[in-house]
């Protein structure tokens, strides 16, 4: 066996010497039962004294219990060379006394062949027997079986005729191989600690790789967080003084930098809630509404969608009409669906992008077939890792973040719908998603309100604690019409209520920002203020954060949540939604 590190040495060395020192009560116990019967059936034969003095040297090794000093060290495990050279040295002592056994109690002459033949068999059941309990530590197995043996074979070759002769050279022979086998069974022990062990390292160092990647992956969502929460705030302001501005300069020259302002907004953005769609996902806020879905209706959808993308890129897009309906949620499957299609227009250069579905007796196979670049068989598990993008090192921001396939793998987790994935250099891709199928049923619009028309609360509000926003707010939803008030926190809020409730004039909706100013929780706030006020009072919250648990304690409150930067028709529409107070 190949030499072991220290440490791994050492740590075998101790179980090896734990496990002799547990078998050593009943080792004692069965060597000293051994050699009483053998005793008693020496002396009833011969009444010699010395029968007796070996019989007592037998009692007194077993009295004396060498193995209770281990088992009552506190610290004998720091010890492991110490106590086996001890078990190492009472092997030697016991096996000596056994060795003393046929020159002390056997007489000579061919009349006492048959005490003879006992105590070769006695003897040599002993050492066999013992050899499998000493075979843990290898220094002990010739300690314990030569000085035995060695006694029993000088005796009889010391009475000189050829039968004890014959015994003698029989017993030699039998110490050899008793040997071989007892140490190939440490052999085979120790190898066996040695692999419990290594398993044991490999299953601490993947543990603790798991916990690194862990606490990685918390501190990167811990970042995108905060980052995200401090990009949205400002774009925040911006998204709705540019509603503002955007509203002012209708029918003037002048809109249509206002319109462009605002597309670069909604561009930014849609990239921030990209990074929010990841948290919302990790934080198990995303309940998905089974329902029966026609597909047809999602792919017109997509088609809207995607149609003039792939038109600036010279591309076909083509969405085969089908009579499939899936068993999934309308929003989530959209979302899945449209994150594969412009993942395959931007990595298809020529060509197009051909979208299906198929029936395969209770599934459907929806396939995202791409002329694209493909990929190579060693890309194929890492692309759903978030930011992880092939052939892109200068980061083209037209090529996206890299984590839409990321989301994609979520939600396909979250919806129960295997995905897989086939793809080669060159000769593009395919992603096929499977749904089980269902029954086609009718389905009935929702009811949406164009904004000129949306019944908004009269008197809203606004509790953020940053100027800006509170000025883009209430200005955006004075231009609608409602009467907007504005507070930095709680305590200003409370006022305003109260001031308002005594007025005659009640505040008849909250619009609360989640995080307030030194670290204020808005959620907490905003449930105080409905407890004082009116339990039925309409809120709504906004946030900019992104952080899990964060968002999983939002929604389990069970009020209404948009994340910034929120468009202006998106907040009215909101508004409207909230139950009338």
């Amino acid at each position: 066996m190949a030499e072991l590190a220290p440490e791994l040495a050492q740590r075998v060395l101790r179980e090896q010497v734990a496990s002799m020192y547990a078998s050593a009560p009943a080792a004692y116990l069965a060597d000293f039962l051994t050699a009483l019967v053998l005793s008693l059936s020496l002396y009833a034969a011969t009444l010699r004294w010395q029968v007796l003095l070996w019989m007592g040297l037998h009692l007194l090794l077993t009295l004396r219990r060498a193995y209770r000093g281990y088992q009552r060290s506190p610290d004998a495990a720091e010890h492991s060379e110490y106590w086996a050279r001890v078990n190492a040295r009472n092997m030697l002592i016991r096996s000596s006394v056994w060795g003393l056994g046929p020159w002390l109690c056997l007489p000579a002459g061919p009349q006492h062949m048959e005490l003879w033949t006992l105590t070769i068999v006695m003897m040599m059941g002993e050492c066999a027997g013992g050899a499998l309990s000493v075979a843990f530590l290898k220094r002990c197995i010739p300690r314990f079986i030569v000085p035995s043996m060695i006694g029993l074979v000088t005796a009889l070759a010391w009475r000189g005729d050829r039968a004890h002769l014959f015994l003698a050279a029989g017993c030699l022979l039998y110490m050899g191989v008793t040997i071989v086998f007892a140490r190939r069974l440490n052999t085979h022990l120790t190898n066996s600690l040695v692999m419990r062990f290594e398993k044991e390292a490999l299953a601490e160092q993947l543990s603790r790789q798991i916990a690194v990647t862990q606490r990685i992956s918390e501190e990167k969502t811990r970042f995108l967080a905060a980052a995200s929460h401090d990009l949205r705030q400002p774009l925040h302001a911006i998204a709705l003084f540019g509603a503002v501005l955007e509203k002012t300069l209708q029918g003037r020259e002048e809109e249509r930098h206002a319109a462009r302002l605002m597309d670069a907004v909604g561009a930014l953005g849609q990239s921030l809630d990209t990074l929010l769609d990841i948290s919302r996902l990790d934080a198990g806020v995303v309940e998905p509404q089974i329902q029966p879905v026609a597909l047809n209706p999602l792919f017109l959808a997509l088609n809207h969608v995607f149609a003039a993308q792939a038109a600036e890129r010279d591309l076909q897009l083509r969405l085969r009409a089908t009579p499939c309906w899936v068993n999934s949620d309308p929003r989530l499957l959209l979302q899945l669906l449209s994150n594969l299609v412009d993942n395959a227009l931007k990595y298809t250069p020529h060509g197009g992008v051909v979208v299906a579905a198929r029936a395969r007796g209770p599934l459907v196979w929806i396939d995202v077939r791409d002329t694209g670049i493909g990929m190579a068989g060693e890309h194929l598990d890492r692309i759903f890792e978030e930011f992880y993008q092939i052939g892109n090192p200068g980061r083209d921001r037209a090529k996206g973040l890299g984590i839409g396939l990321s989301i994609v793998q979520r939600l396909s987790r979250l919806l129960g719908h295997p995905l897989q994935v086939r793809s080669r250099p060159g000769g593009g891709s395919r992603f096929r998603l499977i749904l089980p199928a269902v029954a086609a049923l009718g389905a009935a619009a929702p009811e949406a309100y164009p904004p000129g028309a949306l019944p908004l609360p009269r008197r809203v509000l606004v509790i953020d604690d940053e100027t800006a926003i509170r000025q883009a707010v209430t200005e955006l939803l004075r231009a609608h019409g409602v009467q907007a008030l504005a507070a930095a926190g709680e305590a200003e809020a409370e006022a305003v209520l109260a001031q308002a409730a005594l007025g005659g004039a009640p505040i008849e909706a909250l619009l609360c920002d989640v995080r307030l100013a030194d670290g204020a929780d808005g959620l907490a706030a905003a449930q105080r203020l409905r407890a004082r006020f009116g339990p039925g009072l309409p809120v709504l919250l906004i946030t900019g954060e992104t952080a899990p648990q964060r968002l999983k304690q939002v929604h389990d409150s069970g009020l209404r949540l948009l994340f910034k930067p929120v468009a202006a028709d998106t907040l009215l529409q909101a508004l409207a939604s909230l139950p009338r107070y």
